[in-house]
């Protein structure tokens, strides 16, 4: 691990549990019946204990959006040819993609990461521009990349992050863009969580039967052939895994160092968060589930994190879509933290013997 990885990793302070309690506290003191906001009230309090301010605030938001291609797509188990990377990277950079939308409904901003984009495209500002290489390797046949670049990843994600925080940063989204992303997470899920490759591999973009078995057979292979160390997340990474999920872990890494709660998207991402607790265990109470995805394995592999999604409405898009979804709940969840009137404050009798009482 590189003394920049360590030196973020060491950094990283956990919630302030302190703060958690007050907020819980000031809730069960507003005008309302005691709970009855349910997990937006547990939202709060985890917020303002990330954060660590007693009233936290989710006004500035960023969605990033990490891209990278996949050697496995020579395996034939992708509807989709691989330059279509390129062109979305291209399309998220124009504005005219499905996150694109969603966050300016939310009022975040998108920043684009290509580390291994293997398509040459026409660059456009907004571009976070770190190729680590023109894809990965063939994870069926050989390791994805070497553990230099694993460590690469990961320290480009902390540092785009860090870029993000010097701007203003409350809530960070993730997403990923990268055909054949959904056979590396999977490879990355089967090896970081000991479940069988049939139990964490789908359909991502919605493959036939016939390639679903082979996409299986090619998971299958991959943890064969590489044998990845399940106990050392940059081993993983770097036989099964995928240069944007590199980045994705790293983000998460370098989100935690900087007190800032991660909305974590559908199955690629949730993938990296299994690398990113694996190599920083003090990661995952900065980690909030914001949907479950349709995706065959990702609600597995959430309740290995032990995350409760935040939505379930069949989404399997990727890009950061779940995130983006989710955020309006997180600043509803602190607004009614801060904004609601007390008990003492409104002039109403509370609950009797409680604490509006």
């Amino acid at each position: 691990m590189t003394g920049s990885i360590t030196r973020t990793i060491s950094g990283i302070r956990a919630p302030d549990e302190a703060l958690r309690a007050a907020a819980l506290a000031r809730q069960d003191r507003l005008t309302k019946p005691r709970g009855s906001l349910g997990r937006l009230e547990e939202l709060s309090a985890l917020v303002a204990a990330i954060q660590g301010r007693p009233r936290p605030g989710v006004e500035r938001k960023s969605l990033i959006v990490f891209a990278g291609d996949h050697g496995v797509l020579a395996e034939g188990i992708h509807n989709y040819p691989q330059e279509v990377t390129a062109q979305m990277v291209v399309n998220f950079l124009d504005g005219g993609a499905c996150i694109n939308v969603l966050s300016r409904l939310v009022g975040a901003r998108v920043t684009v990461v290509d580390l291994g984009v293997a398509t040459e495209y026409p660059k456009r500002d907004g571009l976070v521009f770190r190729p680590l290489g023109r894809g990965t390797g063939n994870i069926a046949r050989g390791p994805a990349m070497s553990r230099l670049q694993a460590e690469q990843a990961v320290e480009a994600g902390i540092a785009v992050v860090e870029e993000e925080i010097s701007r203003g940063l409350d809530l960070l989204g993730l997403g990923e863009m990268g055909i054949g992303n959904t056979t590396s997470s999977a490879a990355v899920a089967a090896a970081c969580t000991g479940l069988p490759p049939a139990a964490v591999t789908g359909r991502g973009t919605g493959i036939d039967d016939a390639m679903l078995a082979r996409k299986v057979a090619v998971v299958e292979s991959s943890l064969r052939v590489n044998r990845p160390d399940r106990n050392d997340g940059f081993d993983i990474l770097a036989k099964v895994g995928g240069f944007e999920i590199g980045g994705l872990a790293g983000a998460m890494i370098g989100a935690a160092r900087g007190r800032i709660p991660v909305l974590v998207d559908g199955f690629i991402v949730t993938a990296a968060a299994l690398l990113a607790v694996r190599i920083a265990p003090a990661v995952r109470p900065f980690l909030i589930g914001a949907h479950t995805s349709a995706e065959a394995g990702h609600r597995a592999i959430l309740e290995h994190l032990g995350l409760a999604p935040l939505l379930d409405l069949g989404m399997r898009l990727g890009e950061g879509t779940g995130a983006a979804a989710a955020m309006p709940l997180v600043e509803a969840a602190v607004r009614l933290l801060n904004e609601t009137a007390t008990f003492q404050e409104a002039g109403v009798a509370g609950e009797k013997g409680g604490a509006g009482g």
